[in-house]
């Protein structure tokens, strides 16, 4: 089987994992790591026995497949001239700066008979498949992502950074879009939204209550889905999961509350993705997160942040009240 050639364009934090993880997969090349910032990219490339380039137009030779891991606003413009020229692209989510962004880069996508596959990590967690297995009618969902404060991605709020990770979760386990959206969200260590809190309800009465925090003293990424006589707790960190059922006792009033271990099979989730990514360009299969997908959860994100804009305006306007008072 030939080897795929695929480039990585970005030199940050996911730009080197991805190199990382492409390098030693014998099925695929690292022909490239392209970022305006050539020393660094140089830097990249030569861990992994590849060259570095400060313009996708500078790699001689044509490349199969693309990861793009470069910064939020640029996401449309490269992974549009890509889809052009024909080569396959897996995005870092959010996939671009706006919804309809999205859907142009969906669109040219499908014009294009390409793939287009969105970064969603999450998704492909081997604690989540596991769980997914069991979902029958999803009735509540409580979220917590919380992660320790750093500098890296302070141009996007947590919705985007953070949030967007459970938003696509929880539109894939309902396959519905929320009908009503309640939110609220502060500012703290960065000018974007640190911290929010959302609420989301669904056509059938679902609800799910998420929290997404880059401030906190403690990271933490678990998810609860309750459903008819089962409650599933996920921890995404551990890769665990665990259900509690509620079963009935033959010649008993009260029933037996039986708890099971999800069975896991661990393993890195970004290297199940890549393979999923190389998998679908071999086989032109749909991606696990396509650009719908991941299109659909941003337009919730943007309704979100909405809801957040509304509920500042709202406190500031009574707070003024108050200090005029």
């Amino acid at each position: 089987m030939n080897q795929l050639r695929v480039a990585v364009v970005g030199a940050g934090v996911f730009g080197r994992n991805h190199a990382r993880v492409i390098h030693r997969n014998p099925e695929v090349q690292l022909v490239g790591v392209i970022d305006t910032d050539l020393m660094r990219a140089k830097q990249i490339a030569d861990e992994y026995n590849s060259h570095g380039y400060a313009s996708f137009a500078d790699i001689p030779d044509k490349v199969d497949a693309a990861i793009i891991a470069s910064p939020t606003e640029t996401h449309e413009a490269v992974a549009s001239r890509l889809l052009e020229a024909d080569i396959d692209v897996l995005v870092e989510k959010p996939i671009a700066d706006s919804s309809a962004a999205g859907e142009r880069l969906t669109r040219l996508a499908a014009e294009r008979g390409r793939i287009l596959q969105v970064g969603h990590l999450e998704r492909f967690n081997p604690a989540l498949i596991a769980l997914e297995r069991m979902v029958t009618v999803p009735l509540f969902f409580e979220v917590h992502r919380l992660s320790v404060f750093t500098v890296r991605s302070l141009d996007i709020d947590v919705i985007l950074d953070l949030m967007i990770h459970d938003l696509d979760i929880v539109l894939s386990l309902t396959r519905d879009t929320p009908d009503e959206i309640r939110a609220a969200g502060i500012s703290v260590l960065s000018p974007k939204v640190d911290i929010a809190n959302v609420r989301l309800s669904f056509p059938s009465g679902c609800i799910a209550n998420l929290t997404a925090s880059r401030v906190s003293t403690e990271k933490v990424r678990k998810i609860r889905l309750f459903q008819p006589s089962q409650y599933i707790s996920l921890d995404y960190a551990r890769q665990e999961a665990v259900a509690f059922e509620v079963k009935p006792h033959p010649g008993r009033a009260l029933p037996d509350i039986e708890h099971s271990t999800l069975p896991v099979e661990k393993a890195e989730p970004l290297e199940l993705e890549l393979k999923s990514f190389f998998d679908c360009i071999r086989t032109r299969a749909n991606p696990r997160v396509d650009g719908s997908q991941a299109t659909a959860a941003l337009h919730v994100a943007e309704s979100i942040l909405a809801k957040i804009k509304e509920h500042g305006d709202l406190v500031a306007e009574t707070v003024s009240r108050g200090l005029d008072g």
